[in-house]
This record gives structure tokens, sequence and C-alpha cells, in this order.
């Protein structure tokens, strides 16, 4: 098999359901962003601290969602009938809620925002977390003219979450600090 097809030599890829487009369309953008969180994911495991290895399953979890996300957001508007992966009723949503509570729990409270640094591993979770923002940007950008799984929407939205939760328990777990941001004022409860 020929990993190279040419296809894309004019700039244009077949999404799900045989639709050509540009690669810079937003459709195209959106899934992309989801592969490039998805290397990022891969590579923060690849690098976890001893303290934190116990993530790694839990994190790897999260890369086979995120396949599957990059699989809806890759159905052609135009084709109808191909079943979305991600579903309310797979409680994905439901599941990073209840991780991040976890984690909050052994946490020490913040008022002001923090400074995405820290040990290794919690600066990479927050290099996932902020990948994952723009992953979000990129789907909203997209809904606003094409139909997109709002599961999706949903769970991304819901992951960044979980990555800044998990980032400072992981910073947590390697014994490092957190630094606030000098001019923050008081945003959490």
């Amino acid at each position: 098999m020929k990993i190279y097809t040419r296809a894309g030599d004019k700039g244009k890829t077949q999404v799900i359901g045989h639709e050509v487009m540009y690669k810079s369309n937003k459709r195209v953008v959106s899934y992309g962003t989801i592969d490039e969180l998805n290397s990022l994911v891969g590579q923060t495991r690849a690098n976890l601290s001893k303290a934190n290895k116990g993530l790694d399953e839990e994190l790897e979890e999260i890369q086979q969602i995120l396949f599957d996300c990059g699989h809806d957001l890759a159905i052609s508007s135009k084709k109808e009938g191909i079943p979305f992966m991600i579903t309310k009723e797979l409680g994905y949503v439901a599941k990073l809620e209840d991780l991040i509570d976890k984690y909050t729990e052994p946490l020490p409270k913040i008022k002001k925002f923090i400074l995405p640094a820290g040990s290794p591993t919690a600066a990479a979770l927050q290099v996932d977390r902020t990948v994952t923002r723009r992953a979000e940007r990129t789907i909203v950008d997209l809904m606003q003219g094409e139909p997109v799984n709002d599961e999706v929407l949903r769970f991304i939205n819901r992951l960044s979450d979980y990555f800044f939760t998990v980032a400072r328990y992981a910073n947590l777990n390697d014994n490092g600090t957190e630094t606030l941001y000098r001019n923050s004022k008081n945003i959490f409860r």
C-alpha cells in the first residue's frame, strides 16, 4: 500500500461522503485541528512523569475518542445517512465531568488565574488545553455555516476543562508549584 495518493497536490482532499474540498475548508481545518490535538496528547503520554504514569490509560482513551470526533467532523454536510460515532448515549461528556470532579478534590483552591506552567507533565497538559480551545473555535466557526455533531462540540468544550484540571493535578503529583497571574482579579469561587 502506498501512503501517498497525489490527490492533495492541488490543495484538495476528500471528506467522508466523497465530497472534494480545499484543505483550507473550515471542515478540514476543524478535523485537522483535532488530529493535531490527538498528536499532542500522544506526545504528552510519551513524556508523562513517573508520578503521573497513571494518567496514561485515560489519555489513550481520550485519543480514541478524539479520532471519533475527527470522523464526525469529516462527514460531508451534503451526505446524509452516515451515523455519528460520538453520541450522548456514550456518556463521554459525563465521564469527563466525573474525572474533573475527581481531580479537583485534592487540589488547592485557587481564586486567580494561574500561568500555564509547572512540571513538564503539567505544562504539556496545558498545551493540550490550549489546542483543545483552538479546536473548539474551529468547530464553532464551521457550525456557523454547516451542520456539525453537537455532541462533538460539547465533548471538546469539556475536554479543555479536563486538561486544565488534570494539569493542576499532575503538577501536584510532581510537587510542582503553581504561579498565579500577578494581575488577576479573583475569578474562581
